[in-house]
């Protein structure tokens, strides 16, 4: 499916901003490609190689080169300048939780307003607790701790106890990475709009309430996917935007600098990042660009397999919050992550993950 992107942008903006005006919801969009448009690209040309064209001859699989699976070290590295949050005691320890007698779950959020929402819930009935939100690597914790073993033993203690109090031991506590609710309502949306949907808008017309309702409610109850609230993380990609590394000494980029293929966790600073793209490159404004949906999850799986895809020339930026400069934000992230060294960022609570 695909239209203009300032027309898709327009639309989604409009209906988020109406439905989740008091929280500040709103979420950008543009035209929207399936997955499978990603991921089927012959001839390697989402990282700037030539797609193939036909000549007569049609190609076999066998013709197109194959990138070896990323091991476990290379994912986690790929994904360790990525923050995760979560609420722990002031020791840096996390806080489990007991919905009820049979079920320990622990939260991850994307988003650091999430944790603190929910920090501040705990708070609101446990105020004699000592919580805090404590900034955790993704990376360090995609395989220890978030597909680990679901039997693992798990030592529990009161929070705030000292290191020689006593503890419990339970299994099978529930690790969920949860999503921004802006940026997962965003994926629905993508996934459910018609170009017919926002047709009025392009017209020049208006948006009412009544539409808006509508759009929330087809993206709520029609979407294919990311109809959980954990352990499905939208990605956002544009195929013809790319970004240049820096060089390991933080200069650059150069002629000899590596082209990379930018995803991102939040819809709204990839589609600031376009337009500001677009209005510098003039060139740039006839181009029709096309939104790939993935979920993490099912990222990585891929990227540990045999692809005709280079992963190892693929970089995830993070969220930035967006305000009044946020094309520039958004930008900073976005090459801050793309020069990233072999440590990007040292995040704190990091070195409490042994206590979770």
């Amino acid at each position: 499916m695909k239209s203009s992107i300032s027309f898709i942008s327009l639309a989604i903006t409009a209906v988020v901003t109406l439905f989740l005006a008091t929280s500040e919801h709103a979420v950008n969009a543009k035209s929207f490609a399936t997955p499978a448009s990603l991921f089927g690209v012959r001839g390697g040309g989402l990282f700037g190689g030539k797609d193939d064209k036909a000549t007569g001859d049609v190609a076999t699989a066998t013709e197109l080169p194959k990138f070896p699976a990323m091991s476990d070290e290379e994912v986690e590295e790929f994904l360790a300048h990525i923050p995760v949050f979560a609420v722990t005691d002031e020791n840096g320890a996390g806080v489990v939780l007991k919905p009820d007698d049979e079920t320990s779950v622990f939260y991850f959020f994307m988003s650091p307003q999430m944790a603190n929402a929910t920090l501040t819930q705990l708070q609101s009935t446990n105020s004699e607790l000592k919580l805090q939100i404590s900034a955790f690597s993704l990376g360090k914790i995609w395989f220890k701790i978030l597909n680990a073993d679901e039997n693992a033993e798990v030592k529990l203690k009161a929070p705030g106890a000292a290191d020689d109090a006593a503890t419990t031991s339970t299994k099978g506590v529930e690790y969920r990475l949860v999503p921004d609710t802006r940026d997962l309502l965003g994926a629905r949306m993508l996934l459910t709009m018609d170009p017919e949907d926002g047709e009025a808008l392009k017209n020049g017309g208006s948006l009412t309430p009544e539409m808006a309702q509508a759009a929330i409610k087809k993206a709520m109850t029609g979407s294919p996917k990311f109809n959980s609230t954990f352990n499905e993380i939208p990605v956002f990609m544009i195929q013809q935007m790319r970004m240049q590394k820096q060089n390991a000494d933080g200069t650059g980029p150069d002629e000899s600098a590596q082209t990379i293929l930018p995803m991102y966790f939040n819809l709204q600073n990839m589609v600031a990042l376009w337009q500001q793209f677009v209005s510098q490159t003039p060139e740039a404004g006839g181009v029709e660009p096309a939104i790939n949906l993935m979920d993490l999850f099912e990222l990585v799986k891929k990227m540990q397999e045999e692809s005709e895809i280079d992963f190892r020339n693929v970089v995830l930026i993070p969220s930035t919050p967006m305000g009044g400069g946020a094309p520039g934000a958004a930008a900073a992230s976005a090459s801050a992550s793309a020069g990233q060294g072999d440590e990007p960022f040292k995040m704190p609570g990091a070195s409490t993950l042994g206590d979770l």
